[in-house]
């Protein structure tokens, strides 16, 4: 099948041919076509039937699986150059202290070039749209302008160790969120955690959200010893941060998931990470805040963290989804990069959890983090009027399950789309 090797314009129509197109939202298509115009989806289906309804040029992608470009719900590009600095510590806390010791050595080019590497990693391995933490927000905009990607970036927020009031942190981190020029993402805020930041500071950053329609995310329950501290107020995370001069009169019983709950914080704009540990109702508390839950594979593992609890929260309904989280908490094994790839952690996924179908891990990267990130029927399918971020993977002669096929791929993607233009280009 002779392919027309023009390449596509946001406001040029194009329509690409695949062995294979999978929607996701729909079964996969044999022969099956996109059509690309203005940078959205203009049309999906069998090839024999678009090429009778369109004329624009033809790519034809040959023997790969086309689907929609993959989205990490979770990640901090700041630290993608921090791998393999830390050696998994004995405790959690020892890791913070290391991190923290060591983001306080870097300048501003070691985070720029940092977060440039850890994009790079992210568009080889088929992200399209990345929930990104950002510790640095002198970078923006001009990150943003280094990459391709869909970025939403998220300001993150502590306040622990300066002891600065919330308000002038919540204002401070509004004022660069409001100067930044309009890209191809959006942008949010991130108060950090509940042990790091105080009561007052969620409170008015979740009442802020509701009030501008922001997405949230703050890492929650990640830790055995962040729920001692909150349930029993006690552990090595109490005396630390008691010692450092937090105010410790939040940790009276409330698991930290009830403890989000107290402060207002909890609802469809939250995105939850980590969320290791649930105390009895919590699960059903996330699910009818209708809170979604980022769970990473590879830094649960490098932690050596007790066992997910994916089945208490699909049970009880939460909106699951994946994310790398950084290369800082990762732990090489046989068979893994050093690398940033919602693959490798759709794989890892699958190891731990073998009574979860590879669709419904392909959707945790797909229509839940969608949803998750406010972007459904935009990004995580192939649909009329959806985002045309595309991404091609090889399939070998004999067609195997799909979801399955896509779950175990392993390197780099054949090619990428990124709002109509190439991200990178078909051989």
């Amino acid at each position: 099948m002779p392919a027309n090797t023009q390449l596509s314009t946001p406001n040029t129509e194009l329509i690409l041919r695949a062995r294979v197109v999978f929607p996701v939202t729909r079964p996969p298509i044999e022969d099956g076509a996109v059509v690309v115009s203005g940078g959205h989806v203009a049309a999906v289906g069998p090839w024999r039937q678009l090429r009778r309804e369109f004329t624009g040029p033809l790519r034809d992608l040959g023997e790969v699986v086309l689907l929609p470009g993959l989205i990490n719900a979770h990640c901090h590009l700041d630290y993608t150059h921090m791998a393999g600095l830390f050696p998994p510590q004995k405790s959690f806390c020892d890791w913070i202290k290391l991190i923290t010791t060591e983001k306080a050595q870097w300048i501003f080019s070691d985070y720029a070039e940092s977060w440039i590497a850890g994009a790079r990693m992210l568009l080889q391995s088929g992200t399209t749209t990345v929930a990104d933490i950002e510790a640095v927000p002198e970078l923006l905009p001009e990150v943003w302008n280094a990459t391709p990607l869909r970025v939403l970036t998220f300001l993150e927020m502590t306040g622990v160790r300066s002891r600065r009031e919330p308000k002038a942190i919540l204002a401070e981190a509004v004022a660069v969120m409001d100067v930044q020029p309009p890209h191809r993402g959006d942008t949010g805020l991130s108060p950090h955690a509940p042990y790091s930041t105080s009561p007052l500071l969620l409170e008015k950053t979740a009442a802020l959200a509701r009030k501008r329609q922001l997405r949230l995310v703050t890492h929650i329950a990640e830790s055995a010893t962040e729920f001692e501290m909150f349930t029993q107020g006690r552990g090595e995370m109490f005396d630390w941060l008691r010692r450092n001069r937090r105010d410790m009169s939040d940790c009276d019983g409330r698991s930290p998931v009830q403890h989000l709950a107290r402060c207002n914080a909890l609802g469809p704009h939250l995105l939850a990470v980590h969320v290791n540990h649930l105390a009895p109702g919590d699960a059903a508390l996330l699910a009818r805040k209708r809170v979604s839950v980022v769970h990473c594979p590879s830094s649960h593992d490098y932690f050596r963290h007790r066992e997910f609890p994916r089945r208490e929260l699909a049970r009880a309904g939460v909106n699951l989804c994946l994310g790398t989280d950084s290369l800082a908490s990762f732990r090489k094994q046989r068979g893994w990069e050093t690398k940033l790839s919602l693959f490798q952690e759709m794989r890892a996924f699958a190891t731990k959890h073998p009574d979860v179908s590879a669709k419904q891990i392909l959707q945790m990267t797909t229509l839940n983090a969608a949803r998750a990130l406010g972007l459904a029927g935009k990004a995580g399918e192939i649909r009329t009027g959806a985002f045309a971020d595309l991404i091609a993977l090889p399939l070998p002669e004999k067609l195997p399950e799909i979801c399955s096929a896509i779950v175990q791929h392993s390197g780099d993607v054949a090619a990428s789309m990124i709002g109509g233009e190439w991200a990178k280009t078909p051989l």
